[in-house]
């Protein structure tokens, strides 16, 4: 299906909201386009729902956010199987609708996904289930998985002979990365609760309690008794990056915490390590796919 022909379906024909849908083998993948302010609609699935933002904003109402969270342009939200949100469209219309695509995904896929990866990760298992902690995950998702949701919709909406099959790939690549980021969110709150638990909480906590330094490789293996070799490959199966890769991801989650409370953007640059703001801003455009004052302004927006 050609580009013109997805435009043509995603024409309005409810006024609230459109939605398309390309099914997939244990997957569906949806682009909803609303069109009209709305209050507290629901969404339901029976199946984990990714969720990915693309123009506009949604405020979410969930049982942990009764007065509602918002939802923004290259964010994501997942919810478990059977979970329930009510969400508002302060500022959908016909000349600017508010669009969001969501991919629902089998339970048997992501168990298979999980239980590939617990063989590698048996001491965290319990950060690899989709009822660990909050039943509705909201995150930033980085300009990898944006790449990822935008080959998966050109995968969705073509006739390629091995369509199938790709689709699969994309869909055990989106399901990994949402692991990961699950477990990584885990182990750094286990950080607060018990830095020297293991090897790994040990460099973890070091790494996020020393963000305005240079990581040095040698100091952190030290610290956490690992060798070099040892320590990458731990960081690889359970985290799916390197040390370093995680240090420019922390600086750059606390750098937009700091944006949104109002701070000199130079300031943080410099604050937590980086060589120049020139250099800050083109990892965060990166990163967060928008610009730190386009983010800060964003997020004066959502208020």
């Amino acid at each position: 299906m050609k580009a013109k022909k997805l435009d043509e379906l995603r024409r309005p024909q409810l006024l609230v909201e459109n939605r398309i849908s390309f099914a997939g083998p244990s997957s569906e993948v949806s682009i909803y386009d609303t069109y009209e302010a709305a209050e507290r609609v629901q969404l339901n699935s029976g199946e984990l729902l990714f969720c990915g933002m693309v123009t506009g904003r949604k405020i979410m109402h969930t049982p942990n956010m009764p007065n509602g969270q918002v939802f923004l342009p290259h964010e994501s939200f997942v919810m478990a199987p059977g979970e329930v949100v009510e969400i508002d469209f302060p500022d959908a219309s016909l000349d600017s609708p508010t669009t969001c695509l969501t991919v629902e995904i089998s339970k048997e896929k992501v168990s298979r996904v999980s239980e590939r990866l617990s063989d590698k990760t048996s001491a965290l298992e319990a950060a690899n289930t989709w009822q660990f902690g909050q039943p509705v995950l909201h995150t930033h998702h980085s300009s990898e998985t944006q790449r990822l949701l935008d080959r998966l919709t050109k995968l969705f909406t073509e006739n390629h002979p091995d369509r199938d099959t790709l689709i699969d790939f994309s869909i055990s690549e989106l399901i990994v990365r949402l692991l990961r980021h699950k477990t990584r969110d885990f182990l750094l709150t286990y950080c607060n609760q018990d830095p020297e638990a293991n090897s790994l909480i040990a460099a973890l906590d070091w790494i996020n309690s020393t963000l305005s330094q240079p990581l040095d490789i040698d100091q952190l293996c030290r610290h956490c008794a690992m060798s070099r070799s040892r320590l990458y490959v731990e960081f690889k199966e359970k985290l799916g990056c390197s040390p370093v890769q995680l240090q420019q991801q922390l600086r750059l989650k606390r750098a937009a915490e700091r944006i949104k409370n109002g701070e000199v953007i130079t300031a943080i640059s410099y604050d937590l390590g980086f060589n120049n703001p020139s250099h800050f801003c083109r990892r965060f455009k990166n990163y967060f796919g928008c610009t730190a004052t386009e983010y800060r302004q964003r997020s004066l927006n959502s208020i």
